[in-house]
C-alpha cells in the first residue's frame, strides 16, 4: 500500500530549492550508486522501550531535514547529559537505525541523549547521505544541517555540548567522519561503521570505486599538534565479508587519522565475546594516546555488528557495535574530563 504524501507549509521557494535538490539527486550516476547499495526500505515504525521519542526538524541552504531524539526517563533538573549523534545508512530512517542498532537501550542504561539525523529522500531517493558530493556543495551542505540539528538539540534539551560523539554506519559513516573534518573541535569521539573515509570521493562515479576499495585516500589537513589538540579520536568498524564497502576503506580511515597524528600501530590482539564472531582489534598510539582504533569483524556482511537480526543492515552474530561505540565515546569524555 502506498503512503499518501505529506502536505508541508513551506513557502514556494524554499519547496523550489527541495525540487533542485531532488533533480541533482536522481541523475545517472546516483541511479548507479542506488543499483550497487540495492538498500531495503526502512518502514517507519517508532522503537519500544522507555523514554521519549521526539521528532524535531531543521532548515538550512541545503534544504530541510527531520530528526529524532531519544531521551532518557528521570533526567534531573539542572542535569546535563552526553550527547551522541547517529547516522543512518542508505534506505534506513531514524526509526529503523535505532531500533536495528539498539542504541535507545543502551542511552538508557548509561544515561545519554541520541540524536538521529534524518535524510530526506527528496535530497536522495534511496535515503543516502551524499557525503561523496563534496564537488557540488551537497556534501558539506547536509553536514551543515547535521550541526545545525545538533545545535538545537543542545538549545533545547538537558545536552552537555563538551560530551558530543557522533557514529554512522555505510553512507552515514562516511558523513559522520565528514562532519569531523569540518568541525573537529565540536565532538570527543568518532565511530565508523562500514564506511568510506573523507578525502576518497568528490562525485557518485568516483564514490562507486571508492566503495570497491580502488580509490586513494587524501591526507587530511591536520598536523600531530592540531590533532592532538583538536581533534578527537576515531573507532572504525568494519565487517571482513563486506563486499559493499570493501574492508580496505577501514583500513584507510585509521591510517588517514593515524598519519595525521604521527601514530603508530600497536600489535593486532584477537577478541571473542561468546559464540559471537571474532574480531581483529588494532590500536594506533601517539604519545601514549590512542588516535584510532580498527575493529575487524571476522564473517561481518554489510551490517551493524551486534544489530536486530529481523532488521536491515544488522547482524545479530557480531560484537555488539553499539556497546563498543558507547565505551569508546566514554572513555574520550572520561579522558577530557581529566585533562580540564
Amino acid at each position: 500500500m502506498r503512503r499518501r504524501a505529506r502536505k508541508t507549509a513551506w513557502s514556494p521557494g524554499f519547496q523550489h530549492s527541495l525540487v533542485a535538490l531532488t533533480r541533482l539527486a536522481t541523475g545517472s550516476g546516483a541511479r548507479l550508486l542506488a543499483t550497487r547499495l540495492q538498500p531495503a526500505t526502512a518502514r517507519r515504525t517508532a522503537p519500544g522501550g522507555a523514554g521519549a521519542w521526539m521528532p524535531g526538524v531543521v532548515m538550512g541552504a541545503a534544504g530541510t531535514r527531520r530528526y529524532r531524539l531519544y531521551r532518557p526517563p528521570g533526567v534531573g533538573a539542572g542535569e546535563r547529559l552526553p550527547l551522541l549523534v547517529m547516522l543512518h545508512g542508505c534506505g534506513q530512517n531514524a526509526d529503523s537505525f535505532a531500533t536495528s542498532t539498539g542504541m535507545n537501550r543502551v542511552a538508557l542504561r548509561e544515561r545519554f541523549l541520541v540524536l538521529y539525523p534524518e535524510q530526506d529522500r527528496r535530497a536522495n531517493g534511496q535515503g543516502c547521505w551524499n557525503w561523496f558530493d563534496t564537488g557540488t556543495g551537497r556534501a558539506l551542505g547536509e553536514a551543515a544541517l547535521i550541526l545545525q540539528a545538533i545545535d538545537q538539540v543542545c538549545l533545547l534539551h538537558p545536552v552537555d555540548p563538551t560530551r558530543v560523539a557522533v557514529a554512522g554506519l555505510s553512507a552515514g559513516a562516511s558523513m559522520a567522519a565528514l562532519l569531523v573534518t569540518r568541525h573537529p573541535a565540536r565532538f570527543r569521539a568518532v565511530a565508523m561503521h562500514s564506511g568510506v573515509p573523507p578525502g576518497t570521493a568528490h562525485s557518485t562515479l568516483s564514490a562507486l570505486r571508492a566503495m570497491q576499495g580502488q580509490r586513494q585516500t587524501s591526507p587530511l589537513a591536520a598536523t600531530p599538534a592540531t590533532m592532538q589538540a583538536h581533534w578527537p579520536p576515531l573507532l572504525v568498524i568494519h565487517g571482513a565479508a563486506d563486499t559493499v564497502v570493501s574492508p580496505r576503506n577501514g583500513l584507510a580511515a585509521v591510517q588517514a587519522w593515524a598519519g595525521a597524528a604521527g601514530a603508530r600501530a600497536g600489535p593486532p590482539r584477537t577478541v571473542q565475546r561468546g559464540r559471537r564472531h571474532p574480531m581483529s582489534v588494532v590500536d594506533f598510539l601517539a604519545r601514549g594516546s590512542t588516535v584510532a582504533t580498527l575493529v575487524v569483524v571476522d564473517r561481518l556482511a554489510h551490517a551493524w555488528s551486534g544489530g536486530a537480526a529481523g532488521q536491515p543492515f544488522g547482524d545479530g552474530h557480531g560484537p555488539d557495535a553499539s556497546r563498543m561505540v558507547w565505551a569508546f565515546a566514554a572513555r574520550q569524555f572520561r579522558q577530557q574530563a581529566a585533562r580540564t
